[in-house]
């Protein structure tokens, strides 16, 4: 059982800067994709270097934002975890209620974008609570059988299939609410539909057991403080960064063919190993590439009101019921918007921090994490 070790969990700034820069990328990446208007309708505003952009903005951001989002989860878990423990306190039920809280923020951005991600991290977040508890030795196993996918070797193995159909039916009926519904129309399909589809292709795409993958694994860097300068933490960070470059360019050279189900996530996997660890490490090495990251620690301090303030911005600019650029932009021109989105949310929260220590949702969900219930 694992014991905490009594060692004082300061502030990461550097978790901060990853935390900006995925949180950041999720708001790109989404923009990219119309947040998840797929039309066949003729596109305003088009440039020859779309698909080349497209591309580009898939291989860096897709799948692997989310993915550093996830990491640092699990990572805070830790640090929260340990701290009660250095109180001699249990976290196991004030975890799960601030799971049960972040379903609630889940079900409140549902409501404006369908392919929220707080619902499931609550939902994955609660495997957390006995996997804490196991020594380190099996938590390690636990996070070696999932980077290697098991749901999908089980399907290769067994031929079972999980038929794509439903979720792209799902899909459909989300779009064409995205486009042609009124606002309480995209409400009620996103209610509807919106956690379903987010289930399935979730699991479709390997990314259910990867998440937890993270979540874990995050909780694991934290127990060994590797986010810390401290004795030779960084060699295991040039190691990772070394060696994930090198299976990154390996795997580029294959053609994934029948095996694209069980490869690709863990391509992604690798991909987003290489930016962390080169995040981390140049962080450490480099006075100037943290003073220029200090502005995303500032955009990842408020990660919870960030990721919800773009589904109302992206709702409005990109659905039928407001702007519609979905039919009006192309991938570059989408990916300026992203870029715009970020710079106007970066600018609200240097002027929130003037006057307050926490972002407006990040408050609120401390605040009734910590409420005490007076009998």
């Amino acid at each position: 059982m694992y014991k905490t070790r009594n060692l004082p969990n300061t502030r990461i700034d550097v978790a901060d800067a990853l935390r900006g820069i995925a949180v950041a990328g999720i708001i790109i990446y989404h923009s990219v994709e119309h947040f998840n208007i797929f039309t066949t309708e003729p596109i305003s505003y088009t440039l020859a270097c779309d698909d080349v952009v497209g591309r580009i903005m898939a291989w860096l951001l897709s799948g692997k934002m989310y993915g550093i989002f996830a990491l640092l989860f699990g990572l805070s878990f830790f640090i929260m975890n340990d701290n009660q423990q250095q109180k001699q306190r249990s976290f196991s039920l004030r975890f799960a209620w601030r799971m049960s809280l972040l379903w609630g923020f889940g079900i409140i951005n549902l409501l404006l974008y369908d392919g929220d991600i707080l619902m499931i991290y609550a939902l994955l977040g609660l495997m957390l609570i006995p996997i804490s508890y196991l020594p380190s030795a099996v938590v390690w196993c636990i996070v070696g059988v999932l980077v290697l996918q098991p749901v999908e070797i089980y399907r290769l193995c067994s031929g079972w299939f999980l038929d794509g159909s439903e979720v792209w039916a799902l899909a459909g009926a989300i779009g064409d609410a995205h486009m042609h519904g009124s606002f309480l129309e995209n409400v009620s399909s996103n209610l509807q539909n919106g956690f379903f589809f987010n289930i399935l292709y979730f699991v479709y795409s390997g990314r259910m057991t990867q998440i937890l993958c993270l979540f874990t694994l995050g909780m694991q860097l934290g127990r060994h403080r590797l986010f810390y300068d401290e004795h030779d933490h960084l060699h295991y960070w040039h190691v990772v960064l070394g060696a994930s470059t090198v299976l990154v360019l390996a795997l580029s050279l294959v053609d994934f063919g029948a095996l694209e189900l069980w490869l690709s996530p863990i391509y992604n996997l690798m991909i987003l190993c290489m930016i962390t660890s080169a995040v981390v490490s140049a962080w450490y090495a480099f006075a100037g590439v943290r003073k220029a990251l200090q502005h995303l620690c500032v955009f990842g301090r408020m990660s919870l009101t960030n990721y919800l303030l773009q589904s109302l911005f992206g709702s409005v600019i990109f659905c039928g019921f407001g702007l519609a650029m979905y039919r009006h932009v192309g991938i570059t021109y989408a990916t300026l918007i992203g870029l715009a989105m970020v710079v106007g949310q970066y600018f609200f929260c240097r002027y929130w921090f003037k006057n307050h220590d926490r972002g407006p949702f990040e408050a609120l969900w401390r605040r009734f994490t910590w409420i005490r219930i007076k009998c």
